[in-house]
């Protein structure tokens, strides 16, 4: 729910490899799919999944994965190429304002602390 290794893993292979967008999300699927099975399996052994919560997760999760991956192959690479910026834009935005609340409020703690 934020910016993993797949989103590290899309920008290094585009821009430092060259690679077409719709290559490089494909290239990142052939990575990421076997490593989420894996921790589902890990994560169901050691009953850290809610299978209630999980679910509705994982049902609209692929209904929107089919749907993007649908809208995605009709798409000029050079278009998804510039939504994928703007979806790291707005994923480094969240992040800054993030840390930014987390820092004040580290500081207005700490500054109760001392009174």
């Amino acid at each position: 729910m934020g910016l993993g290794g797949g989103t590290i893993l899309i920008l290094l292979l585009s821009l430092l490899r060259g690679m077409d967008q719709h290559v490089a999300q494909a290239t990142n699927l052939v990575f990421f799919i076997p490593t989420a099975i894996a921790a589902v399996i890990v994560g169901m052994k050691n009953k850290n999944i809610q299978i209630k919560l999980a679910m509705p997760i994982i049902i609209f999760g692929t209904i929107g994965a089919a749907i993007g991956a649908n809208f995605s192959m009709h798409m000029e690479a050079t278009i998804l190429r510039k939504m994928f910026g703007i979806f790291l834009l707005c994923i480094a935005m969240y992040e800054i304002h993030f840390w930014y609340q987390r820092y004040i409020k580290a500081k207005m703690t700490h500054t109760k602390d001392k009174t």
